[in-house]
């Protein structure tokens, strides 16, 4: 919900406004601007306990790493799943200048976002998490209204907004009208989810195991066939011709990875056809969601939506042919807003200054 008087007195009393995303986190400070934005990743020791890397560094071990050292993502859809392990992260990544400034200010207060209709437990673990970083005080604020706020969304006005906040491993679909989530739903569809497909779908078809790198260019068979974009038709053609020459290249590209028989280096090529049928069931599970949504908000409502569309916000809105695809589902309109992914992190930092 929106943030009433005396609650929006509360946010504006915090200092630091922290968005612990499955992907990455990011941290604000009031008056100093984005602080951290890296991915929420550690890597750990298990013999010793001891921390070995964090954010950029521990991701690009991730796969890489003898048995001794454990790579860990210590939030998972929005939610922290590992306490201590976030509380880590956070240290290391903000250091010494977020406890300087616990120390000038003797009741540091923090604002988070969290995930609409969280339960209890993953409400008290970001809170903890916080707390064990610094925070004597912890603000929480929906995920979507914050992403609504961080671009540039009316949502204080009577006319419905349709928000979407696409993560790495679940999109939140909220309705906003009057400062407040009319209806809301969350699927799990994000950026891991089609990565898991594709990577399902080649063990099953090609018994073959893909590394991570061979699997993000396979994203573009999203974006075949997908209606262009453009306003005229010369900009619609031109738009074409770009996206077919891209999936050429990378059908002309085999996919390296390793045979799950022999354990072997082995090559395949790919039908993308094939690769957008293992990814349609998420895809579909998605526009489910956004019409279970629509049907339980009022009429009024609706007919501002049909004419108003969406906004897709979130690390993987720009996942190529998304939009296409919601547009086709739904009938709708579809918008990705202006550098998605910082959306809730900058409707958060918006909230402390308002």
């Amino acid at each position: 919900m929106s943030p009433s008087s005396s609650r929006l007195e509360d946010l504006r009393r915090c200092s630091v406004a922290v968005d612990l995303g499955a992907a990455r986190t990011r941290v604000h400070v009031k008056g100093a601007g984005l602080l951290v934005d890296a991915p929420s990743v550690v890597a750990v020791n298990t013999a010793s306990g001891a921390l070995i890397a964090v954010g950029a560094a521990a991701e690009r071990m991730d796969g890489r790493t003898p048995q001794h050292i454990r790579v860990i993502r210590p939030v998972s859809g929005g939610t922290v799943v590992d306490i201590a392990m976030a509380q880590r992260m956070l240290r290391a990544l903000v250091g010494e200048r977020l406890r300087g400034l616990a120390r000038r200010r003797a009741l540091l207060r923090a604002a988070a976002t969290i995930p609409h209709e969280a339960d209890p437990l993953a409400r008290r673990a970001v809170v903890e998490t916080l707390t064990g970083v610094g925070a004597r005080r912890v603000e929480l604020v929906d995920t979507p209204t914050a992403a609504a706020l961080g671009c540039g969304l009316p949502v204080e006005r009577p006319e419905a907004t349709m928000i979407l906040v696409c993560g790495a491993a679940t999109t939140q679909v909220a309705v906003i009208a009057m400062g407040s989530i009319v209806a809301a739903g969350t699927v799990a569809l994000g950026g891991d989810t089609v990565h898991r497909a594709v990577v399902q779908y080649v063990r099953n078809e090609h018994e073959l195991l893909l590394p991570t790198q061979a699997v993000r260019p396979l994203h573009l068979a999203l974006a075949d066939g997908a209606p262009a974009r453009g306003e005229t038709a010369a900009e619609r053609e031109a738009e074409r011709e770009a996206e077919r020459e891209m999936v050429e290249v990378a059908q002309a590209t085999e996919v390296l990875g390793r045979d799950v028989v022999t354990g072997l280096a082995r090559t395949v090529r790919l039908d993308y056809e094939a690769v957008r049928t293992a990814i349609q069931p998420p895809l579909t599970g998605l526009a489910d969601t956004i019409r279970s949504v629509l049907h339980r908000c009022p009429p009024d409502l609706v007919a501002d939506l049909a004419e108003r569309g969406m906004v897709l916000t979130g690390g993987s809105a720009p996942l190529p042919g998304l939009a296409e695809r919601l547009r086709d589902g739904t009938g709708m309109s579809v918008h990705v807003a202006d550098r998605p992914a910082l959306c809730p992190i900058n409707g958060l930092a918006a909230l402390l200054t308002s």
